[in-house]
């Protein structure tokens, strides 16, 4: 979901702080770029809150409604365009890492990805498949093989992946009968702890790798772009522009009023999901589609126009919040607290979710109306993040999936 979530070795992968990234020596690209990505890995951790916990669309008003609308899908795209970035970060970000050192740093990203996917569905045995972590553990092991190819590559395979998975999806999701599907469940490992399994991961789960591996690529191209550099960022934005109006533009000229209407507009959240412990207790069992659906750009829609209209949104963000954070040292010195949750956003995902069931806070119910729940959730990430920065380099799970990646250097 917008959920949904989701790195210079950061967020949902593992993140660097940006003290860390402010002490590096000035010459080269800025790194002011690497801190307003943090800013932007927050902004998507406050998008989830506000899809997991916020009022449902139906009962907002005014700006309210596009606060809800956007964060609505787009927070979760938002998130894994970053962790695109952030595995560049690990495998060398302008210039592929390559030899021994990037032996290791494939090392790294593989021991992350089963990490997550083990976290992934530990998580899901009692949430549900809303839990994005899982997702990205296949995400990870699948980007593998592109982590030397340039920025222009990159975004050809993105492009490619958003103009062809969408339809091969709908084809493998109409042919799969539930008999089918049952027969395939019954055999998987992962469907018999969890609620999430392989196909729910490749296929028909919120998140599913065959379309979303379109944003990680897109992540990983911009991660090869001198962000920092103001022609680069014009350009961006004019792509980023282009891409979200275009899409988006020619899905309603196409499909009608209702090509943009996202399942939060039913009055339930953009997951789907039933009441279990508050969360989803299974994977998205979305209605049979018609191939007229495939014109729609609704958030999670999983179409062509979703996934290029949800990439133009996340370049915007991204170097929207690099340039903000270039221009206005005042503003970067404001933001620190809120920079310090996206250097921690696996720890602020995670938490989130947990403090939930501690607190009985409902979730995923039409019964929501108001945003003082999640208003008290981003304040309280922002205090605890503030915090623990002052005296920690990462956040609790950012240093023990940190710790967990330590046995990478003994690749030779």
């Amino acid at each position: 979901m917008t959920q949904t979530q989701p790195p210079q070795e950061n967020a949902p992968a593992v993140p660097r702080t940006s003290t860390e990234s402010a002490r590096k020596p000035s010459a080269g690209p800025s790194t002011g770029r690497l801190v307003g990505v943090d800013l932007a890995r927050a902004l998507a951790v406050f998008g989830m809150y506000i899809v997991h916990i916020g009022p449902v669309l139906s009962s907002t008003h005014g700006v309210g409604t596009w606060v809800r609308y956007l964060a609505d899908g787009h927070s979760s795209v938002l998130f894994a365009t970053l962790v695109g970035f952030s595995l560049m970060l690990i495998a060398g970000r302008r210039e592929p890492k390559t030899g021994l050192a990037g032996r290791q740093a494939k090392a790294r990203i593989a021991i992350r990805a089963v990490v997550l996917l083990a976290l992934g569905t530990v998580l899901a045995m009692e949430y549900g498949g809303v839990i994005i972590l899982g997702f990205y553990g296949v995400y990870f092991l699948l980007a593998l093989p592109l982590l030397r190819l340039s920025a222009k590559t990159l975004a050809i395979t993105a492009a490619g992946l958003a103009l062809v998975t969408p339809q091969l999806a709908f084809v493998l999701n109409s042919g799969l009968s539930e008999s089918v599907q049952q027969a395939i469940d019954a055999y998987d490992p992962l469907k018999k702890i969890s609620e999430v399994g392989v196909l729910d991961l490749l296929l028909t789960g919120f998140y599913p790798t065959i379309t979303w591996m379109s944003f990680v690529v897109a992540g990983m191209a911009l991660a090869r772009l001198d962000l920092s550099a103001v022609p680069v960022q014009r350009r961006l934005a004019a792509l980023g522009a282009a891409l979200t109006a275009g899409a988006y533009g020619l899905s309603l000229l196409l499909a009608g009023k209702d090509a943009l209407r996202s399942a939060a507009e039913d009055g339930k959240s953009s997951a789907g999901f039933e009441k279990a412990s508050s969360f989803g207790s299974g994977s998205f069992e979305a209605p049979r589609r018609t191939a007229s659906e495939l014109l729609s750009a609704g958030p999670h829609s999983g179409t062509t126009f979703d996934i290029i209209g949800s990439v133009g949104v996340a370049i915007l963000v991204i170097v929207g919040a690099t340039v903000l954070i270039d221009r206005l040292p005042r503003l970067r010195s404001l933001a620190k607290p809120v920079i310090a949750v996206g250097t921690m956003s696996l720890t602020a995902y995670v938490g989130h979710f947990l403090a939930q069931s501690m607190l009985g806070v409902s979730a995923g119910e039409s019964s929501q109306t108001s945003w003082i729940p999640v208003l008290l959730f981003i304040l309280g990430a922002i205090a605890f993040a503030a915090v623990w920065s002052r005296f920690f380099r990462r956040g609790p799970l950012e240093a023990l999936l940190n710790t967990a990646t330590k046995p990478a250097k003994h690749i030779r």
